[in-house]
């Protein structure tokens, strides 16, 4: 949907501020200068102001002007140490395997009989995927779709991407089954087993089951919590290992939803290109921003360094299993290698998913799913802060799905998993996150449910749990 003026105003002082731009109690432009720098009138400044006044990213001092607020003043900071670990082979706990066969990686209180309401986008979708079923129903019987995947879906992709500067041709996307299985094809093409690849620490764990399933050597560069990989980290890295490719979650990675400011993106890009690696960008959570659009790693690249991978499982419905992958430099092979693995993508909802694009649902979509998160971000973290009578801290992250939450050095996550467990109540353990011994007092909850209801008896049973563990 359309952003009005004040709003694209907002978003970019807010990410010039996440940029580094202007620091804490650094006094911003006159609203005459921003009204002139912009070219926008001064009422149009003046409320953009008031929106980032109401979200305490400025404060006014009288007579005087805006300044820039202490930003996320419960915001779990962490500076990454400074070691990273050995290339090795990776090995995926067998608990991993136990709780995505429990189906919860992303609800702390799985319930199959929650009758909560259908959202009206999901409806839509419905609609538009059961009108593609009747339409062609002979045709896609008896024909598969291209490897690449329907066309018309492929550049309803690319014309979505415009709106966040990404400027790619329908040409270099191809559509596959889930990000997951995007970063799979990415990996494929351009590694070989016993090669060296980097990746965030902590890590998304489906990496790591590619990692092993692939036989890759993992190298895992700490993290900030809330600002990513830093681009010395990555450079020390490179000078002391051939690494073959990085896979880099920039916007909200799971677990800790840190996203990776854009003067480092844009460095982290320029510097696979002069060690020539490929950059592999895990970007699920790209348009789950709150509050404003994300720079992917992909609109900084200018040699096809960076695979772009992503999907509509975070974004919009897990259940689609449609996902794509974009490459100029690699897209034949890619093309080739989902022919091998996959074959071909259902029609008939890649037909239903273009028609929802086209008419401007996915978009509405996003802009209520936006608001829904914050929203349910702001109950998860309002609840811990309420009910959990223990020492803890956790990150608030401005967009994606979860956050990431470090108790006392003495509590075991996975004991809180196992503990838990037993009542119904499902956690995601630090461990999981890494190939390494670090993260155990760690672990990932999710805010893609609301904490009310039977959920929020498990945050605040999950309080106890851990104040019990405490205790003993």
């Amino acid at each position: 949907m359309k952003q009005f003026k004040y709003v694209q105003l907002a978003n970019t002082i807010k990410m010039q501020i996440d940029d580094g731009l202007w620091l804490e109690n650094d006094k911003i432009p006159s609203i005459r200068e921003l009204a002139a720098t912009h070219d926008i009138s001064k009422v149009s400044v003046q409320k953009a102001l008031h929106t980032l006044e109401a979200r305490d990213v400025l404060f006014v001092k009288n007579k005087s002007g805006y300044y820039v607020s202490h930003q996320n003043k419960e915001q779990h900071s962490y500076t990454a140490p400074a070691k990273f670990s050995k290339p090795k082979l990776i090995d995926i706990p067998e608990v991993f395997y136990e709780i995505m066969e429990r189906g919860a990686a992303f609800d702390i209180s799985p319930n199959r009989f929650d009758h909560s309401e259908t959202s009206n986008s999901l409806l839509i979708l419905n609609r538009h995927i059961s009108r593609s079923v009747r339409n062609n129903p002979q045709n896609n019987a008896l024909y598969y779709s291209e490897p690449q995947g329907d066309k018309a879906l492929r550049q309803q992709i690319s014309k979505h991407y415009r709106k966040r500067d990404i400027n790619v041709s329908d040409n270099e996307i191809c559509i596959t089954s889930g990000c997951q299985n995007s970063i799979f094809l990415a990996l494929t093409a351009t590694c070989n087993p016993g090669d060296i690849v980097a990746i965030e620490s902590p890590a998304f764990y489906g990496v790591l089951q590619l990692l092993q399933q692939l036989k890759l050597k993992a190298i895992e560069l700490p993290c900030s919590f809330t600002q990513g990989l830093a681009i010395e980290t990555l450079r020390e890295a490179t000078n002391k290992y051939h690494i073959k490719a990085c896979i880099l979650t920039a916007n909200f990675s799971t677990p800790t939803g840190a996203i990776v400011p854009n003067g480092e993106k844009q460095k982290i890009v320029a510097l696979s290109a002069e060690k020539n690696f490929t950059i592999i960008e895990d970007d699920i959570y790209g348009d789950l921003g709150f509050h404003s659009n994300t720079k992917s790693l992909k609109s900084f690249d200018t040699v096809g360094n960076v695979i772009h991978c992503s999907s509509f499982s975070k974004s919009l419905s897990r259940d689609l299993r449609i996902g794509w992958i974009i490459s100029q430099k690699y897209y034949k092979k890619i093309a080739q290698l989902k022919l091998i693995h996959q074959l071909s993508t259902s029609q008939s909802i890649q037909n239903g998913l273009t028609s929802f694009m086209s008419d401007g649902s996915f978009e509405r979509h996003l802009y209520q799913q936006r608001k829904t998160l914050l929203l349910q971000r702001n109950q998860l973290t309002n609840s811990i802060k309420a009910h959990w009578q223990i020492p803890t801290k956790f990150t608030i992250p401005d967009g994606g799905l979860s956050i990431w939450i470090e108790l006392p050095k003495k509590v075991s996550t996975i004991s809180l998993y196992n503990s838990a467990v037993s009542e119904g109540i499902i956690i995601t353990p630090g461990g999981l996150f890494t190939s390494t011994d670090r993260f155990s007092n760690f672990f990932r909850l999710s805010f893609a449910h609301p904490t009310t209801g039977h959920r929020l008896k498990a945050i605040v049973r999950l309080g106890e749990i851990c104040k019990e563990m405490l205790r003993g």
